[in-house]
């Protein structure tokens, strides 16, 4: 009897969660029940699942609502019934158009109006529904004559009385509008609830033929969904032999490239995976993924496949991914194995520039009506909560932002924050509204409305209404199609080389950059600043510990600072025996056999196979079993269960001892869960080698190339002191020099207008373009004369010294800018600059110091350009000691004066510490640790240069100051203004890098339990 049941799918309407809501069904009695959230079907799948299992038969449906306005509700009869109801809502959602009064000609969906909104003429499909407390109204002719057309109504929208209310809060939120300001049209009534099916019948006991209406549309609604079945799009060519005679083609051609002619070893990995491929029907899968890639490097674009998908040989050779599996010891099962049913997925980088040409290339060779992105759920969070209910109750902003930002404990404790914080904690994981998957793409076999309804959203590419794990579970498996910044580094490089010297490099060439000796004593050193996944503070401090100068070791570090890893304390063991090879023992042969690159630790997700394997005596398929289900992923308690039995069974037919094998199965659980993917870590390596190549041959260009992609941990500062320190000539903007991006001339760096605080950004993609089109800007009037700009941007330019080709100092421009423009109209401009001759003016001589240009340049760039932040300062002491001595002084107390580059908070058992990355005078970097007692009388007090006192120490070859005293040091002032208030404000704008993490603190080695010698029988 409930053909209108509405879960919190029903976004800022319904309140009920999907399960409850068929355990609710269930517990009424329901032998059917209908999902019809509002223009969604969002949660039709969970559902049909749910329900099935507890005996229920599920019908599924959309309420179409406009404007929230309910029109009608629409159930669906059969496969091409939902079908039809997404075709129609997909388009109106693309053509934003008003739903219609009446519904289409749906032939395979039942259409129920509600009374208020029936039609005279209804079609044969085509219902009224009559809710209990509306019977009444069928002793009126008008109604008493249509009841062979009524079917019952009970919608479903909430459970309780405090639920209603919590309805009532979403219908405001909504609506933005205050709770008092509600009018009844905005929300339910309060019948909507589910009470049980005896009582809804015996309500229209005297209507025997609306219950026989009602009774025929459960009857003939059976939608049926094979979940088994995969909707990817099945075929890359038109048949399954087709797509493995092209991929084996494509795969031998690629094994002569990647491995030469005679390869033995690749060549039987190769066989092994396409024959597992075919078996699991996965070659159209591979072959779409070599096609996207195909189009990419026809466009000449740099990417970079990683993820497991790297376990691959066919992916290698196929040049999906750049990571030989060989040497690495990659497993193909980790990848794709008998006991996977969904294919696997490929995650694939490109820059953030090119990324929406490769989604437009998707789009359109595979049919927008068979692509879309998966959808996410955007859930109710704990701070957005409480400003949306707050505001609800007419709360003013002030205390909105307290309940945001402070925990409950510290909420004021009046009657409405009570309410707050009550229906707040009701919402707690509630989806609050769809958006759209960062990365992943669906592409279906057939048209993906068959499974839901479009939406377009202003990237103008649609998206499902479901998420990642509808998809999987529904059978279509996303392309993981992402971007990244890293990529724009490497590839801006490349172009910027080429243009600035000449020189072409083929990046894409592992050869070239990969162990490259050069590259690997930077890597050791942790001069990485810049460079892709390896430039952070704690990425650069575990470099030094390791002295990691190859690749092997790189994909190790890469992995082991993971939080998963640290968290467990394996990062602190795997430097202990990274660099104390002689003070531990293999706990078994094969640990040292299998995981000899990593001293026995299992730092990869691939490690957990390999001991299950080795030691166990398992397959490497139900390896991935056991590591899956430990990480989370496995969907079967009784599958890990059976794993787990057949690891002590078969160690113990092995002649393992029990006690052994029990040690061994405790290092697997406790290690699975945070280990890391080894081929992920491969493909970072490979990224961060080639960034690094880049960075120790063609230092600026790399410096650039981070500046115009907008930075990666650090901010602009940091890398303009980079590239400054390469031997780069850094200047602020110049209108004929400079880009909105900043550009190079040889070895001379011009900031790009990008950059400047205040400035339209139009105006300033708009200067570099006049200057293309019609040259050089010969003057100040010249300038004005061409480029549409106000008397303020151009003061902004001015100050930035954006003129200084003129010959005029500051003070000269801005009197003759006055002059010119004081009393100029923008409509005026060709006239009065064209047809009148420019006065000349006598300019009065202004003095003006380098410190009031360092001065504009912290105003406009947040950073001094024409001198040091050390040269600002008040003091002329720089420290007893330098960067440079610091190995000399383990144990020792230093004192140094340097400049804060960035902080990062960490909790410890003792309370939250800091860690503070800096440069000395000379511009080299060090790292500090202030505990939580020391930063009770000395805490940081924003950017700018302090005095440190503290004592080194030297962690495995990485020196760190634990700092027990600091002062942040004074600036000189401000010689623009003579105003004593304003002349010390300009300095609040240098800033730092500041970070944060909420893990738990990480164990000390007594904590981490795992042993260093054999155990002994």
């Amino acid at each position: 009897m409930y053909l209108n049941c509405h879960s919190f799918h029903s976004l800022r309407y319904g309140t009920i969660p999907l399960d409850d809501l068929i355990r609710q069904a269930a517990d009424c009695g329901a032998t059917a029940a209908a999902l019809t959230d509002i223009n969604t079907v969002t949660g039709i799948y969970d559902f049909i699942k749910g329900c099935e299992a507890l005996g229920i038969k599920p019908l599924v449906g959309i309420e179409f609502r406009c404007r929230h306005k309910l029109r009608y509700i629409g159930l669906a009869r059969n496969a091409e019934g939902l079908a039809e109801m997404n075709r129609f809502l997909t388009q109106h959602n693309f053509d934003k158009t008003v739903l219609p009064l009446a519904a289409p000609n749906f032939s395979e969906v039942f259409i129920i109006y509600p009374l208020e909104n029936a039609p005279l003429i209804l079609r044969e499909n085509e219902y009224i529904g009559i809710r209990p407390e509306q019977l009444q109204k069928l002793i009126v002719s008008e109604w008493k004559n249509r009841q062979e057309k009524m079917v019952i109504l009970q919608p479903i929208t909430f459970r309780t009385k405090k639920e209603y209310e919590l309805h009532k809060i979403l219908r405001a939120i909504d609506l933005n509008t205050i709770f008092s300001k509600l009018k009844p049209a905005d929300y339910c009534r309060h019948s909507e609830i589910m009470v049980a099916a005896e009582r809804i019948l015996s309500c229209y006991g005297q209507y025997p033929g609306i219950i026989a209406n009602t009774e025929k549309i459960i009857r003939e609604c059976n939608f049926e969904f094979d979940f088994k079945t995969p909707k990817n799009k099945k075929f890359y060519t038109n048949s399954r032999k087709n797509d493995m005679s092209l991929l084996t083609a494509l795969a031998k051609d690629g094994l002569e490239w990647r491995y030469g002619k005679n390869n033995p070893e690749a060549e039987s990995r190769m066989l092994r995976e396409l024959e597992i491929i075919d078996q699991l029907e996965f070659s159209g899968y591979f072959l779409i993924t070599w096609d996207i890639i195909k189009y990419s490097n026809s466009k000449g674009f740099l990417h970079i496949g990683r993820g497991s998908g790297a376990n691959s040989i066919i992916a290698y050779c196929l040049g999906i991914t750049d990571i030989c599996p060989l040497e690495l010891d990659l497993y193909f099962e980790r990848f794709l194995n008998e006991n996977r049913k969904s294919p696997p997925d490929f995650d694939i980088d490109w820059s953030w520039k090119e990324r929406d040409v490769i989604l437009e290339y998707i789009f359109g060779r595979y049919g927008y009506e068979n692509v879309a992105f998966c959808g996410t759920n955007v859930e109710f969070k704990y701070r957005s909560i409480f400003r949306e209910v707050g505001k609800v109750y007419g709360l003013p902003k002030e205390e909105l932002d307290a309940l945001a930002k402070n925990p409950m404990a510290l909420h004021s404790q009046n009657k409405i924050v009570k309410k707050v914080q009550e229906y707040g904690m009701l919402l707690l994981k509630y989806p609050n509204q769809r958006s759209m998957h960062s990365c992943g793409i669906l592409i279906s076999e057939e048209p993906i409305t068959n499974y839901s309804v479009l939406e377009m959203p202003p990237k103008a590419f649609p998206i499902v209404l479901f998420d990642m794990h509808t998809a999987e579970d529904i059978g279509l498996e996303k392309f993981d199609i992402l971007s990244q910044r890293g990529i724009g580094h490497i590839d801006d490089t490349v172009k910027i080389i080429e243009w600035n010297r000449g020189i072409r490099i083929n990046i894409r060439d592992t050869r070239l950059s990969k162990n490259e000796a050069s590259a690997n004593v930077y890597l050791a050193q942790g001069r990485t600043i810049g460079c892709f996944y390896i430039e952070s503070p704690a990425m650069r401090g575990l470099l030094r510990r390791l002295k990691c100068g190859d690749y092997k070791t790189l994909v190790a570090a890469s992995s082991i600072i993971r939080p998963g890893v640290a968290q467990s304390g394996m990062m602190k063991e795997y430097i202990f025996r990274h660099n104390n090879p002689s003070k531990f023992e293999y706990f078994h042969p094969v640990f040292e056999h299998e995981l000899g690159e990593t001293y026995g630790i299992m730092v990869y997700q691939e490690d957990v196979i390999k001991i299950a394997l080795h030691y166990g005596g398992l397959s490497a398929a139900d390896g991935d079993i056991l590591r899956r289900a430990m990480s989370g992923k496995g969907r079967s308690k009784a599958a890990l269960q059976k794993v787990k039995d057949d690891f002590f069974i078969s160690a113990a037919a092995k002649g393992h001892p029990e006690a052994l094998s029990q040690e061994i199965y405790r290092q697997i659980e406790s290690f699975a869960g945070y280990s890391f993917c080894k081929a992920h870590s491969a493909s970072y390596a490979v990224e961060s080698y080639q960034s690094l190549y880049l960075k120790v041959h063609y230092p600026i260009e790399f410096m650039v190339a981070v500046i115009n992609n907008q930075g990666g941990f650090y901010r602009t500062e940091i890398y303009v002191h980079e590239a400054r320190m390469a031997g780069a000539a850094i200047h602020t903007p110049c209108v004929n020099r400079s880009g909105y991006e900043t550009v190079l001339y040889g070895s001379d760096i011009y900031l790009g207008f990008m950059h400047l605080q205040g400035l339209d950004s139009k105006l300033s993609q708009f200067i570099a373009f006049e200057r293309e089109r019609n040259g050089i800007y010969k003057s100040l009037e010249d300038f004005i004369n061409r480029v549409p700009m106000g008397i303020e941007n151009v003061k902004v330019l001015i100050f930035i010294g954006a003129f200084r080709f003129t010959g005029k100092t500051k003070n000269q421009l801005l009197v003759q800018i006055s002059l010119l423009m004081n009393n100029f109209k923008p409509e005026n401009r060709g006239l009065m600059l064209i047809n009148e001759p420019v006065k000349e003016f006598k300019l009065p001589v202004l003095e003006r110091s380098v410190f009031e240009d360092a001065f504009d340049e912290i105003e406009l760039l947040n950073f001094p350009v024409s001198c040091t932040v050390f040269d600002l300062l008040k003091t002329k002491h720089r420290g007893d000691v330098m960067v440079r001595d610091l190995l000399k002084h383990h144990k020792k107390q230093v004192r140094m004066l340097a400049y804060l580059i960035s902080t990062k908070q960490v909790p410890t058992k003792r309370g939250n510490m800091y860690f503070g990355t800096w440069i000395d005078n000379e511009g080299a970097y060090f790292d500090t640790a202030h505990f939580p007692d020391s930063l009770i009388n000395n805490p940081f007090q924003g950017g700018g240069c302090y005095l440190l006192l503290g004592t080194v120490e030297i962690d495995y070859h990485f020196p760190t100051i634990t700092i027990s005293r600091m002062a942040k040091m004074p600036f000189i002032p401000d010689p623009r203004y003579s105003d004593s208030d304003k002349r010390y404000t300009t300095q609040h704008n240098i800033k730092q890098d500041v970070s944060s993490t909420h893990r738990q603190p990480y164990p000390q080695d007594y904590e981490i339990n795992l042993p260093r010698h054999k155990m002994k029988f």
